[in-house]
């Protein structure tokens, strides 16, 4: 039993950093309607950003490193659907035109990184700090720190969706574009604020990842991304609350399975939930079509 508290304790931590990146993609997806194959690289973006500034130039804590990171792949994310995405949008009215754009603005994105901070494993500066004992669990501080990001993070997303002016247009967009339009909405300003949130919190998502993995490489938030798709997909796609939902399950199945099976499969778990919900729950299991 304390093998599967421990286990437990760990996937929080798992479900807290997908939850904000399910969460990030889940917003850009309700507003766009398509995909940012880019995302697991705007995670990386954000990581090398904030690891830019806490271990190779200004030297300053981690935390506020975070901030500069996040803010930057905000407005990087911004940039993007302005000059790249939102131009193919207007031409083509297919999104399997967009989505190809993103395959490429992927691999542009990870081999610019590549060049800039090489192929090592990076690690941020921080204290060595000893496991504790949170109740059942066996956290360090870094790891209790993310997961309270997490739910403050996830806390003011669902009151913004829920109860301002913002969040009502953009659930109003992810009903009916067209309809929001003639309501007197001004779409493009929603659109553009989706991108520099959902940027955020790639970018946050990205540091908070290597922080609790404790190595950064260009390639991992690539190899995240397909948990991320798992987790969207289970919740609802284009669901808030189902990326919550999705984040949860697929972050404790899969560190709770590594306990008891070879770690080395726990991405296969991820793999199998994704496999289920398509086949028996095509929409996700906390999705409400037309909601955010």
């Amino acid at each position: 039993m304390t093998q599967f508290w421990l286990a437990f304790g760990f996937g929080l931590v798992t479900a807290s950093v997908l939850a904000i990146a399910a969460v990030g993609l889940s917003l850009q997806f309700g507003i766009t309607n398509y995909i940012n194959f880019a995302y697991g690289d705007f995670m990386a973006l954000g990581a090398f950003i904030t690891y830019y500034f806490n271990a190779e130039a200004f030297h300053i804590n981690v935390w506020v490193a975070m901030i500069f990171g996040t803010l930057a792949v905000g407005v990087f994310g911004v940039l993007i659907n302005r000059f790249l995405l939102s131009p193919f949008v207007r031409r083509f009215n297919k999104s399997f035109y967009v989505l190809i754009v993103t395959f490429g603005l992927s691999l542009i994105m990870l081999n610019t990184i590549y060049s800039i901070w090489g192929t090592n494993v990076r690690v941020y500066n921080l204290k060595i700090e000893v496991y504790k004992h949170v109740g059942p669990f066996l956290l360090n501080k870094y790891q209790i720190v993310v997961m309270v990001i997490a739910v403050v993070l996830m806390t003011g997303v669902a009151l913004m969706v829920k109860t301002t002016r913002l969040g009502k247009s953009m659930r109003a967009m992810s009903d009916n574009t067209t309809l929001a339009m003639t309501s007197g909405i001004d779409t493009k300003r929603i659109t553009t604020i989706t991108w520099f949130l959902s940027g955020s919190m790639a970018g946050l998502a990205g540091t908070v990842l290597a922080i609790t993995e404790s190595n950064l490489t260009p390639a991992s938030g690539e190899l995240f991304l397909f948990v991320i798709f798992a987790a969207v997909i289970v919740g609802g796609v284009g669901s808030i609350y189902g990326a919550m939902g999705g984040a949860l399950l697929i972050g404790l199945a899969t560190e709770i399975t590594a306990a008891y099976w070879n770690p080395a499969y726990k991405l296969d778990v991820a793999f199998l939930f994704l496999i289920a919900t398509l086949l028996f729950r095509p929409n996700g299991l906390l999705s409400r079509p037309g909601k955010a």
